[in-house]
């Protein structure tokens, strides 16, 4: 059985760091998706692909997949620099800034 440990990144709608500490283990789909012909339903006989697993930490997650016999990838995040101006916010409004404020 394979899964994939990693930490979620924050949501595209939120500028927070919500739901982003902690570590996710989830297991890869070992079936394909069928799409039901009278519905249209997208199913799979896979039940392990709706399984997601928190942890406080990368080193539990880990623990976890190696007690268990689970075949686990590490995916460490990747980290953001820090978008800090001389000015901040304030700049924009200053009134011995260089070239006119536009739109």
């Amino acid at each position: 059985m394979r899964a994939r440990i990693f930490q979620p990144a924050r949501t595209a709608m939120s500028s927070g760091q919500a739901k982003t500490k902690h570590w996710v283990l989830e297991y890869a789909p070992s079936d394909a998706k069928e799409v039901d012909p009278l519905m249209g339903w997208t199913s799979s006989g896979d039940t392990q692909s709706q399984v997601r697993l928190s942890f406080d930490s990368k080193a539990d997650a880990v623990a976890y997949a190696s007690e268990h016999g689970i075949d686990a990838i590490v995916q460490d995040p990747k980290t953001r620099g820090f978008n800090i101006r001389a000015g901040g916010y304030a700049e924009n409004f200053s009134p011995d800034r260089k070239g006119p404020w536009t739109h």
